[in-house]
């Protein structure tokens, strides 16, 4: 059996977004992950860099990815929504892929990257889906709000050492304030763009996701 990909489309209040689902070979469902990607205004969408190199990694393991394009994005319908619209657009991706028959629903997690890891834990916090979330360089703003409001959900925390968006003495400051359950890695050499180093955060992120959804609940 080989791994199966599918063009997919999917509501997000009155919008249609597009999106990519990666199914790994399986006779029952798996778990299954959403991947927000960066800063829709810098050019970013779902193909980017680390959001490739990270669902590969995690298909690689046997979870099933969904990446998407927020509104405004690609062949996705409507306008940016200064982070506001794109946390709904987070919300439905996990509505959708919980719905698949191929994903177990009470086995899911979120992940983003920069601009989305801000998407992913707002969606996070709203939704009960999620059993694990992945923030991937991301923002000192939205860290220094999740140490203000932390969540129970078990959490992995990723920058580089010569992240430009959130330098590393803030981002080791404010991990060590977050409760548990967390994993947090301060990667050496890897600046905010991880170019040549999407094997080391898909590691990373697949080996996190996979300790805590992977064993059938």
């Amino acid at each position: 059996m080989a791994n199966t990909t599918h063009a997919v489309s999917f509501q997000s209040e009155s919008l249609a977004l597009e999106g990519v689902l990666d199914l790994p070979p399986a006779t029952a469902p798996v778990p299954g992950v959403a991947l927000c990607h960066p800063h829709p205004l810098h050019g970013a969408n779902m193909d980017n860099n680390v959001v490739v190199g990270v669902g590969n990694a995690l298909l690689a393991v046997g979870i099933a990815v969904l990446r998407f394009n927020f509104r405004g994005v690609g062949g996705s319908q409507g306008d940016f929504a200064h982070g506001v619209g794109e946390v709904a657009d987070a919300a439905a991706a996990l509505a959708f892929l919980a719905d698949h028959p191929g994903v177990d629903p009470q086995r899911m997690g979120i992940a983003g990257y920069s601009f989305g890891a801000g998407v992913a834990l707002a969606a996070a916090r709203q939704s009960r889906a999620p059993g694990a979330v992945a923030l991937i360089s991301c923002p000192r703003g939205h860290l220094e709000s999740l140490a203000s409001h932390d969540i129970q959900t078990p959490k992995l925390l990723v920058a580089g050492d010569r992240d430009h968006v959130i330098d590393a003495a803030a981002f080791d400051s404010l991990s060590r304030g977050l409760g548990e359950p967390k994993e947090v890695h301060l990667v050496g050499g890897v600046d905010h763009f991880w170019r040549g180093k999407e094997p080391v955060v898909g590691g990373l992120t697949a080996g996190f996701f996979g300790r805590f959804l992977l064993s059938p609940r």
